[in-house]
């Protein structure tokens, strides 16, 4: 899957040094989720977003989360992860002056980016941290996952870099 030069952005996790790494032990999945899981990682593996890995100092639960539609949605608990990082205080901009700014225009159109986060890699050196345990063993993610601290402010970070000859000029961005 192409995604974006770490020339052009990279997730920086900014663990605190003095922080000891954390090893969650593997919590039991009932038959229902732990098969969802399964067929989750797979997808992932397969479009690439993931990568089998063996002997990191972090490791966190894959949880599976049902969703009012009875789909399940899998997340990891990056709880202890996110904890040493300290908070990025990029802005994000403020929804009510997004929509003031498209006030009277002709025309509007929306982009849906619903995988831009996986189009942004993590720091080689923070990748490791972001191994999570399943049936199916380790895996650490090789894109940011959503939820890690400062995900999306990373995020926003690039779409303004990128978007920035047009922001508040033809377009806004969020």
């Amino acid at each position: 899957m192409p995604g974006i030069s770490l020339a052009v952005m990279e997730h920086r996790l900014n663990v605190d040094p003095a922080h000891k790494s954390m090893v969650q032990k593997k919590k039991h999945m009932e038959p229902e989720p732990a098969t969802v899981a399964k067929a989750k990682v797979q997808k992932l593996l397969k479009a690439g977003l993931i990568m089998k890995y063996q002997y990191p100092e972090w490791i966190s639960n894959a949880v599976l989360v049902e969703k009012p539609n009875r789909t399940w949605r899998k997340c990891v608990d990056f709880i202890d992860l996110n904890k040493p990082c300290p908070k990025d205080s990029y802005l994000l901009p403020k929804i009510d002056k997004l929509v003031d700014a498209i006030i009277g225009h002709a025309m509007l159109s929306f982009m849906d980016t619903f995988v831009g986060y996986h189009q942004i890699p993590p720091c080689l050196e923070d990748q490791e941290k972001t191994t999570f345990i399943t049936d199916r063993g380790l895996h650490c993610y090789k894109v940011i996952p959503l939820e890690l601290k400062n995900a999306g402010a990373t995020y926003q970070r690039l779409v303004n870099k990128i978007f920035e000859p047009l922001v508040r000029k033809t377009m806004e961005v969020y």
